[in-house]
C-alpha cells in the first residue's frame, strides 16, 4: 500500500502544516504517512484526513495486489 496524500496536497494547493493544523495529527504522524515511512493508518486519522481534504481514502491510498 502506497500514501498518495502529498500528491492530493500538491493538487489541492495544501501543505502538510496546513492539514496538521486542520487535523489535529501530530506533524511527525502526517510526516510519517506522506512520505510512506508508516506501517498502517488508524480509521480515526484517516476520516480526520479525508474530510479535511473532502476526499475518499482511495484517492490517498493507491493498494496495488
Amino acid at each position: 500500500m502506497k500514501i498518495t496524500i502529498k500528491e492530493v496536497l500538491t493538487k489541492q494547493d495544501k501543505s502538510v502544516y496546513w492539514l496538521m493544523k486542520e487535523t489535529g495529527i501530530s506533524k511527525k504522524a502526517l510526516y510519517d504517512l506522506v512520505n510512506n515511512k508508516t506501517d498502517g493508518v488508524s480509521f480515526l486519522n484517516l476520516e480526520k484526513i479525508c474530510k479535511a481534504l473532502n476526499c475518499t481514502p482511495n484517492d490517498i491510498m493507491d493498494i496495488s495486489i
